[in-house]
């Protein structure tokens, strides 16, 4: 079978597999009881690894866009649109960020002086500085836990600049947000390892049936599978 057929099946699959999880809902975004946050932050960032960061993004905002339309979740307007590209951020960061630090840093620094810059930003100053977390986290993106989290903050940083300039949170809302984006986004990282590790041990049960199947990545260190 041609490795860009298998690629294309395999792209379908996860694209089935991230719009189950997107039906399954975490909890609501606070400011906005219209988005909510999904099983889709677990597999949406992974699809960079496995697939390389460019196909992962662009899967990542189809798929988004695709289930929220047919759930009739889409609302059609800035915060909408800007939400689409916060996974693939996070895709875009799983897929290079041992390779390429910048992919974890950019991102988070350009946030925090988007958000001090705003006036309400400046008055709820200690929020941006949970961004140093993911750049912290880019050095040891070796771990998986560790990558995964400054992943999954890529998305954080995007949504909440978009969510700081277009809906007008208060200061003592942001503060009060901090405990829980700590929770949060401890929990999307190790719902990634977990979705990480499971299709890493598919993919290889896959590679071993069809020898020389290379059509996506797989990191043997992250199989549960072990391909003779």
């Amino acid at each position: 079978m041609d490795k860009k057929l298998k690629l294309g099946i395999f792209l379908v699959l996860f694209s089935v597999l991230s719009f189950a999880f997107s039906t399954v809902n975490l909890s609501y975004i606070v400011g906005s009881q219209q988005q909510s946050f999904t099983m889709f932050q677990f597999a949406g960032p992974v699809g960079g690894g496995i697939m390389g960061p460019g196909i992962g993004a662009l899967s990542a905002i189809a798929v988004d866009f695709a289930s929220k339309l047919f759930l009739g979740k889409f609302a059609w307007d800035a915060i909408s649109f800007i939400r689409l590209f916060t996974v693939a951020a996070a895709a875009v960061c799983f897929g290079m960020v041992r390779a390429k630090k910048w992919a974890g840093i950019a991102i988070p620094l350009a946030g925090m002086l988007l958000f001090w810059l705003n006036p309400v930003g400046a008055e709820a100053w200690g929020y941006a500085f949970l961004w140093l977390i993911p750049i912290v986290a880019t050095f040891f993106a070796s771990n998986l836990f560790m990558r995964s989290l400054a992943s999954t903050f890529q998305a954080h940083v995007v949504g909440s600049i978009a969510f700081l300039y277009l809906i007008g949170l208060p200061a003592a809302a942001w503060w009060a947000l901090i405990p829980l984006v700590l929770v949060e986004r401890c929990l999307f990282a190790s719902g990634m390892c977990v979705t990480y590790v499971s299709l890493n041990s598919i993919i290889a049960l896959v590679q071993e049936r069809f020898a020389g199947a290379g059509f996506v990545r797989v990191e043997p260190a992250y199989s549960l599978v072990r391909v003779k």
